[in-house]
């Protein structure tokens, strides 16, 4: 930041460091009604595995939130409203060596300030390519994973988490990159990483809510200081997507214990008030508090709806 009226020292604002999604997020539903804070996973000790070779020798896999896009779900393209109807409730995998169409509608991005027009800012399949040809990986595992968007910690813990794992350990993984979008995305991608480290697979999360990551306590991070949504860099830049993932790649072979968090040095925006947005009652009037718990009940409906039909037609 450059020196403004009053700040002869060169000092930030206050507001600009990582948003505080924790207390944001509790606050937001609070207000709109819903009654004691949502409970998030926290964790004392944390797994931690080492690469037990280079990592230009290693299969590296992702894990996504992202959702493949179904034409018969309402708009899920850039710029989509929330839509619920686009969520999936079991993990699914997709074939690498194509190119999938990954969407981010069905979860809770900061749509004020991006769009998710680029899949490669979420999804960072083509970045990936690129390093196993130049040879700073070994290959991309066959298969890439698509982890629910659950509240229900216990599923994840329980379901979602060990089913990932195993098919990892199906597809003789030896990293993987979990990439989350939404808060809970970020709780989520958090609880597997876990469960990976735990059974001897090094994993670096990819994420935009640094706090929630380090609160329930994983063995590496990349915080990416953006708008939710952009966890594996900038949209249609491509020199900011090569250097979040090789942050990524140098910290699954670097980071030295677990809790190792690795800030990217890339800034959003020279203006940080963005930050002021994301869920921040204070910046709604009452009329836009009651539409907005109106508008989640009725996303609920319609997730709680397809959560059924998905659990009666099993996992895909």
């Amino acid at each position: 930041m450059s020196n403004g009226p009053g700040n002869a020292s060169g000092f930030a604002p206050s507001h600009d460091q990582p948003i505080p999604y924790l207390q944001r997020v509790r606050t937001y539903y609070q207000a709109l009604g819903y009654g004691a804070p949502y409970e998030w996973a926290h964790y004392a000790e944390v797994p931690f595995h080492r690469l037990q070779k280079p990592l230009a020798e290693c299969r590296v896999a992702i894990v996504t939130t992202a959702a493949p896009y179904q034409p018969d779900k309402g708009d899920q393209g850039p710029g989509a409203s929330y839509n619920a109807a686009a969520k999936f409730y079991q993990v699914y995998s997709g074939d690498t060596a194509s190119d999938p169409d990954l969407r981010i509608s069905h979860v809770a991005i900061d749509r004020k300030h991006t769009t998710a027009e680029d899949i490669a800012s979420y999804f960072p399949l083509a970045a990936l390519r690129r390093a196993a040809k130049r040879g700073r990986i070994g290959e991309i595992a066959p298969r890439f994973h698509g982890l629910p968007t659950n509240r229900s910690q216990r599923t994840t813990l329980e379901t979602d988490g060990p089913e990932i794992l195993a098919r990892c350990k199906t597809d003789a993984v030896d990293a993987v990159l979990l990439v989350a979008n939404c808060p809970v995305c970020h709780q989520s991608v958090s609880l597997a990483a876990r469960l990976l480290e735990a059974t001897g697979i090094a994993t670096v999360i990819m994420g935009c809510a640094k706090d929630i990551v380090e609160y329930v306590g994983v063995p590496r991070l990349v915080f990416s200081d953006f708008p939710l949504g952009n966890a594996a860099g900038r949209p249609g830049d491509l020199n900011s997507q090569e250097a979040t993932l090789e942050l990524a790649l140098a910290l699954l072979d670097a980071a030295p214990a677990a809790r190792t968090t690795v800030q990217s040095p890339l800034v959003w925006s020279s203006n940080p008030d963005w930050k002021l947005d994301y869920c921040n009652i204070e910046r709604l009037s009452p009329d836009e508090i009651r539409q907005r718990r109106a508008d989640f009940d009725a996303q609920k409906t319609v997730a709680r709806g397809l959560r059924e039909g998905q659990g009666e037609a099993g996992s895909s």
